[in-house]
């Protein structure tokens, strides 16, 4: 592989006019792609063959194709002193109510006067609005000409449902993120032109990745997570993928190579790396679909897309790139002397604290197994749940329309349940309604509506309102017992469903989920690394490593998202159970992002090893040449990451935490820290494999050790004698 990539590099370089027209048509047709072809996102989930997702099933079918029709809830409630009954309150209501039944794809407003929706208080009253289309046929105009109606007439409205939801685009989060890397660059290769190479192939790759996502959506339903996921993704490996390569680059023009010979090795040598890389964090991505959870499957597999575009980009547009940019890639005071770049008379940082770490590797062990300790003792208290109006920001209407209903009719009236009743003919009535008297003697609920029975006379259906949460235990709780006591209804069979059941679904098989795909990544990355290492205890040192990174990881994500500690600092207003895809995705992205720092630190140790060092010296000459860059690299992550945290949306914002708090961890106190302490107190018994085991594994040579041997032996020319680049001495 290596040696494929040696002459994919060269090509590029060489033909860089030729490779950057084929990424900018490749942009342009993409562009052309979304722009047609694309279709809406949704906020909903949902999963096949569940009782709730089943039983939904049946609704559509017995009551109608209707039922998957969008419907929104608008509240109105009235100040003290006043009723939502007065003469002139009740005036501007009515003609509220009338104006959104005019609203686009509305067929029909319940009036809440006539319906009875009114609380005991009577300062609130709520009118129930139902679409014509499912929602994701409500276009985002038509969602705001909803929320105009209402208000039109004066009266004090706020709206719920997912209806009512706009989507929200912000690139604060990306434009933050961007800076901090562009900084972090500079500082790093000292050259305002080697910073921005990073950021502008990642930009393109971003664009790429966004625009087929976009396209994708006219194909696929997807999460409106998505993009936010794809692009917080594709800007952090596209960035830190450039700079392995970038580096490598500039030093190989210090040994004294040419543009096209530079360019070659360091895609045949950090792009094999690369490759590794971005293969790890592909399939970490895209085994969620063996959860058998779609919208998870669809994530994934979009995310997956865009980081291998990444890794494309990185083999073929970066030195493409590096070529237009000739010796402006070096600091200004080294492109007379580049070989000045790597000739330093100060020891690097790397080796500096990899002597501090060896020095004192108990002390430097069990510190850093202390703070990853105390930081995931927060996770023993890990609950999970689908985000509702109670997790949207404070000051949206949805979430203002929750806490209102919430007050006038408790907080279960949020969060109700259905309960679908199937029976013979003519048999649904009679069982109906004595489930209805079961399910009302149960604990935590308020009340069971009356049945509504199908045309058909075979099913009907009841509505249970809770007196919890949707997302609390108690309603959890409810759900199970309900079923449970479904047996004591003769002759019928019940189900629950509902907005609130299918998310304590979605919840329930998402956990029950997380082991065996935690188990697939931890015994994909051994095996991995095992390959790459020939070795034993040094994959099984890495594994552990990544676990410890993860739990560090839940730890800080439920300290902050669920109890509350350091919210304000992040700006989050509000406190509960942690997203239910959180800890698959954050397993999966980590696993990829730990394996890059393991490989860029630990290779150059285990050749220099393998080339006669002593333990310690090979460690310490890993660290050497790999700190700097994987310190550049987590710094850029970490920052893009943390951008993130500014989003509105629950999902994004926890997500960009959890990775940025992830990646510091696993980066420093893991990879930097734990990793050469462990080597050290290992010594050559790291390295050990038994020989058959040896004999039978492919020989994959991750950093392109077997090509520089080739070149060296063959006596490699340094190219075709580009004039931007000096020629060999």
């Amino acid at each position: 592989m290596a040696t494929l990539l040696y002459r994919l590099g060269r090509f590029s370089y060489r033909r860089r006019k030729l490779t950057l027209a084929g990424w900018a048509l490749l942009l342009v047709l993409f562009g052309v792609g979304a722009a047609t072809l694309s279709g809406p996102t949704s906020a909903a989930f949902s999963i096949p063959g569940t009782e709730s997702s089943r039983a939904m099933d049946v609704l559509a079918d017995k009551f109608g194709a209707g039922s998957d029709a969008a419907s929104a809830k608008a509240v109105f409630t009235v100040g003290a002193g006043a009723t939502v009954t007065g003469a002139s309150e009740r005036t501007a209501i009515e003609a509220a109510v009338a104006a959104l039944g005019q609203a686009p794809k509305v067929a029909a407003v319940s009036d809440p006067y006539t319906s009875q929706a009114i609380s005991q208080d009577q300062r609130t009253a709520y009118a129930t609005i139902t679409y014509s289309v499912p929602v994701t046929d409500v276009s985002v105009a038509e969602r705001e000409d909803l929320l105009a109606a209402g208000r039109s007439s004066g009266a004090t409205v706020e709206y719920s449902g997912e209806v009512t939801k706009t989507v929200e685009e912000s690139h604060a989060a990306e434009a933050i993120g961007i800076l901090v890397a562009a900084l972090v660059l500079v500082v790093t290769f000292g050259s305002l032109v080697a910073a921005g190479l990073p950021l502008v192939t990642a930009l393109v790759g971003v664009g790429v990745g966004m625009l087929g996502i976009q396209i994708a959506t006219g194909f696929l339903d997807l999460s409106s997570s998505t993009s936010a996921l794809a692009t917080m993704l594709g800007l952090a490996v596209g960035i830190d993928y450039a700079l392995f390569v970038v580096s490598r680059y500039r030093h190989e023009i210090a040994e004294g190579h040419d543009g096209e010979e530079s360019a070659g090795r360091a895609v045949g040598t950090a792009g094999s790396a690369v490759v590794f890389a971005g293969l790890t964090v592909i399939i970490a991505l895209v085994a969620l679909s063996v959860t058998g959870v779609p919208f998870l499957t669809a994530m994934g597999v979009a995310a997956a897309g865009t980081v291998a575009v990444a890794v494309l980009i990185t083999l073929s547009l970066v030195p493409a790139v590096v070529g237009f940019a000739g010796l402006r890639i070096l600091p200004k005071r080294h492109r007379a002397d580049p070989a000045a770049v790597e000739h330093r008379s100060k020891v690097p940082f790397g080796e500096r604290y990899a002597r501090n770490v060896l020095r004192h590797r108990w002390i430097a062990l069990a510190g850093a197994l202390v703070v990853i300790a105390l930081v995931a003792v927060p996770a023993m208290d890990l609950r999970l749940a689908l985000p509702d109006d109670s997790t949207a920001a404070e000051d949206s209407t949805q979430r203002k329309a929750y806490d209102q209903l919430a007050a006038a009719f408790g907080a279960g009236f949020n969060g109700p349940l259905i309960v679908v009743v199937e029976a013979a003919a003519g048999a649904a009535q009679t069982a109906a309604e004595q489930a209805q008297e079961v399910i009302a003697e149960l604990d935590d609920v308020v009340l069971v509506t009356p049945p509504t029975l199908a045309p058909a006379g075979d099913t009907a259906m009841l509505t249970v309102i809770p007196n919890s949460g949707a997302t609390s235990e108690a309603t959890k709780d409810l759900v199970r017992d309900i079923r449970d006591h479904a047996k004591t209804v003769t002759g019928a069979t019940l189900a629950v469903t509902g907005a609130t059941a299918v998310n304590i679904d979605v919840s329930d098989t998402l956990t029950d989920a997380l082991i065996p795909y935690l188990g697939i990544v931890v015994g994909l990355a051994f095996v991995l690394l095992m390959l790459v290492f020939r070795s034993i205890l040094v994959p099984l040192k890495a594994t552990i490593g990544f676990l410890l990174s993860v739990a560090a990881a839940f730890g800080a994500l439920v300290s902050v998202f669920q109890q509350g500690h350091l919210a304000g600092l992040i700006g989050l207003t509000t406190t509960g159970p942690l997203v239910s895809i959180m800890p698959i995705f954050l397993i999966g992205i980590l696993f990829g992002l730990a394996m890059d720092y393991e490989v860029f630190l630990v290779t150059r140790a285990r050749e220099e090893y393998v080339h006669g060092a002593a333990p310690d010296d090979a460690v310490i000459s890993g660290m050497r040449h790999g700190a700097r860059v994987v310190t550049a690299a987590a710094l850029i992550m970490m920052s893009v990451f943390a951008g993130f945290i500014l989003a509105t949306d629950t999902i994004v914002k926890s997500l960009g935490f959890s990775l940025a708090f992830g990646v510091a961890v696993d980066a420093f106190l893991v990879r930097m820290t734990i990793v050469p302490a462990v080597l050290s107190l290992m010594g050559r018994a790291a390295w050990w494999i038994p020989a058959w085991l040896d004999r039978i594994m492919p020989d994959v040579d991750v950093e392109g050790e077997e090509l520089t041997r080739r070149l060296a032996a063959s006596g490699q020319p340094h190219g075709h004698g580009d004039p931007q680049m000096p020629a060999a001495a």
